[in-house]
């Protein structure tokens, strides 16, 4: 059970950056260093949810 919490809760880290890349790219002069820095967050949580669903 444990295993597919952390999944869960990685899963819903993922969909709060997707949120906030799409609110901060709708702003009239977005900060691309931000959004950056959270595309790269959200690659990172993407290729653990799948490592971990890889392993289990």
């Amino acid at each position: 059970m444990k295993f597919q919490s952390r999944i869960q809760a990685l899963a819903e880290r993922h969909a709060s950056l997707e949120e906030r890349i799409e609110q901060e790219d709708q702003r009239p002069r977005p900060d691309d260093g931000v959004l950056t820095q959270w595309k790269l967050e959200k690659l990172r949580l993407k290729q653990e949810m799948e490592r971990l669903r890889a392993s289990g």
